[in-house]
């Protein structure tokens, strides 16, 4: 659930405790919540991390956001996340988790196209 949607529950469960809830409030608020006034877009997260574990340190990273390309800021310490977790954890979903195929090992170092995750978020 969404910071705002909590508070719209929050919001509703005090008005029905104070006995000022109305039907078209308690519409109003539901239909704020579950969002059926609006239609849902997906935006879509791609990030980089140094391995395969969402817990690795990001490395890259590119957001589609409302059918906008952002690349973030330019400095990655300035980046919304700086692991895979954090942005789980700030509600968005992985979709899709590093082609294993698309690394190629050696005993020191890892070659290819990197451990790129991809998350998304409906909202």
């Amino acid at each position: 659930m969404t910071e705002t949607q909590k508070e719209t529950v929050k919001a509703l469960v005090t008005e029905l405790r104070q006995g000022t809830l109305t039907e078209a409030n308690l519409r109003e608020g539901i239909a704020g919540i579950v969002g059926a006034d609006s239609p849902k877009r997906q935006d879509i997260l791609y990030l980089q991390a140094v391995t395969t574990s969402p817990g690795a340190a990001v490395v890259g990273m590119l957001l589609v956001e409302d059918g906008e390309l952002h690349e973030g800021p330019p400095n990655p310490e300035d980046w919304p996340y700086q692991t895979v977790l954090e942005a789980v954890r700030d509600g968005w979903r992985i979709i899709s988790f590093p082609n294993m195929a698309l690394l190629t090992v050696d005993e020191k170092e890892f070659y290819g196209l990197g451990a790129e995750f991809i998350l998304e978020r409906w909202r």
